[in-house]
């Protein structure tokens, strides 16, 4: 069990690493127009915190858990699944300045937590209950991703000229 918790905490915080550096939030995440709801920046750090920690232990409880190898197999394949759709997220809306792509990979990124919560139940349902703040999360910053794709689109290559520089029909449209 210790060798688990200290493989389960290395990931972890490889994953928040790796999270950290990609939501780097800058100038260009604090222009874009938020709804009045959208959390402090503070308040992704602790929230975030505490998801990662809760999935981890969820990692912990699930391979201990296992019956056998199969299992095991099961606990790391859904949570590898999972692990790759959390780090794809934050460089494609904050390095890549593409909140609708991040906004279109969102779903995977639920369904993969999903398939998580159902997908150890019968191996573990402590640790399905310890993902379901992870669901609940996620599922608020689907809602915020989106409201924010709808208040700054578009996005891309015509989205980086600044609003002043747009003269006539094409600024009116802009805004």
């Amino acid at each position: 069990m210790t060798l688990t918790i200290i493989v389960v905490v290395a990931i972890v915080l490889v994953v928040f690493i790796l999270g950290g550096i990609a939501s780097r939030p800058g100038e260009w995440y604090r222009n874009l127009k938020k709804p009045s709801w959208n959390p402090p920046n503070w308040a992704f750090g602790p929230a975030w915190t505490i998801i990662l920690s809760l999935a981890g232990a969820a990692a912990v409880f699930a391979w201990t858990a296992a019956a056998d190898g199969g299992e095991q197999t099961r606990v790391a394949v859904l949570f590898a699944i999972n692990i790759f759709f959390y780090v794809i997220w934050s460089p494609l809306f904050f390095a890549a300045r593409r909140p609708d792509w991040a906004l279109a990979e969102v779903p995977f990124l639920w369904l993969s937590i999903l398939a998580l919560i159902v997908g150890l139940w019968d191996i573990s349902s402590t640790a399905s209950w310890l993902l379901v703040p992870f669901l609940l999360w996620v599922t608020f910053a689907a809602f915020l991703n989106w409201r924010i794709v709808r208040l700054n689109a578009p996005f891309g290559s015509k989205a980086e000229v600044p609003s002043h520089a747009l003269h006539g029909e094409h600024a009116r449209e802009r805004r």
